[in-house]
């Protein structure tokens, strides 16, 4: 069992035992989520798919928030939110600018990208080291910038 499973499980219990009825309701949603990846492709999650699958449930409640902010509706979007803060206690640590310039730097030094075609080269050296740990559409537009400007 991965180790993000695994604490998610563990805090999955803890939920139960503490009656916390919103945490332990996004809790089974992401462990049904992940049990549903390892049902169809017949595989047991680890944690770079847990990683994926977590950012894809805080990305969903992130668009979901701005709708409802969007369509006068606060409430709904303060209980996407209150999920995204959940799921965001099972994502690594984001990284700063900084160090996504950095990591972006390096990428395209070692792909030797020199324009927009070697875009797929330096986003697919990236995106594993940025999973869950940055909006990986705002670095492919830092990354698009570079290689056009």
């Amino acid at each position: 069992m991965s180790a993000i499973k695994a604490q998610l499980a563990d805090a999955t219990k803890d939920a139960m035992r503490a009656k916390d009825k919103v945490r332990l309701g996004v809790l089974r949603m992401t462990m049904a989520a992940l049990k549903q990846i390892e049902v169809d492709e017949r595989i047991e999650v680890d944690d770079a798919r847990a990683l994926a699958v977590l950012d894809k449930l805080v990305k969903q409640r992130k668009d979901s928030a701005g709708q409802y902010r969007d369509a006068n509706r606060p409430e709904l979007a303060e209980v996407e939110e209150a999920e995204i803060l959940i799921l965001q206690e099972f994502l690594p640590q984001p990284l700063s600018d900084a160090e996504i310039e950095a990591l972006i730097d390096e990428a395209i030094t070692s792909t030797g990208a020199a324009g927009m075609g070697d875009m797929g080269k330096v986003m697919g050296l990236l995106k594993p080291k940025l999973q869950g740990r940055a909006d990986i559409g705002a670095v492919s537009g830092k990354v698009k910038a570079r290689l056009t400007g």
